[in-house]
């Protein structure tokens, strides 16, 4: 079984000006997507092993249904098979540890990418290795979904850092349209 410091695990989340994942209606606006922020999401989803999220949050990419995934949910007491996708389980944190959950999918040790949502990232607020926070510039979403549960309270950058995480320079992925990502490294 891995050792929970040294498993990695990595975020990857745009957000609006206001800190938000997607509008009231769970529903991400075309204007935060973005084809070089995409690509970035897709490279960095085929660098890990599974992919956890919450049950409104998915990924369209090409090779989205073959990854392993794992699904946050309270509707089952720990861990247990998904219902029609036979490369993911359901999760609930409060029954099994991630490495559990990695065990009983024979992927121990795995590398992890969390995709959210906010009840998705805060469980590993204590645990990324690294968080890509991408923002959508001049998007803004009142009263949408936060990409974290202290948000709009606070930034996400000051909950990343209230949680031991450090920025690194921002990486521009398109100048054309001033978008750029920030890794946060434990």
């Amino acid at each position: 079984m891995s050792d929970r410091n040294t498993l990695r695990i990595e975020g990857y989340a745009i957000v609006s000006e206001d800190g938000m994942l997607a509008d009231a209606a769970r529903v991400m606006p075309g204007a935060m997507i973005f084809d070089a922020d995409q690509r970035f999401f897709e490279q960095g989803l085929d660098g890990v092993d599974v992919v956890v999220h919450g049950r409104h949050s998915q990924e369209r990419q090409a090779r989205s249904p073959l990854r392993r995934r794992i699904v946050l949910t309270r509707s089952v007491p720990a861990i247990a098979p998904h219902s029609s996708n036979p490369r993911a389980v359901l999760w609930n944190p409060s029954g099994a540890l991630l490495e559990q959950v990695l065990a009983e999918m024979g992927l121990a040790g795995a590398s992890v990418g969390v995709i959210g949502g906010a009840e998705a990232f805060d469980v590993f607020l204590n645990r990324f290795s690294v968080f890509y926070l991408t923002r959508a510039p001049g998007v803004w979403l009142p009263g949408g979904r936060p990409v974290f549960l202290e948000v709009p309270g606070r930034t996400p950058e000051n909950v990343l850092a209230a949680h031991g995480l450090r920025p690194d320079a921002p990486a521009v992925l398109d100048a054309a349209q001033n978008l750029t990502v920030v890794a946060w490294r434990r």
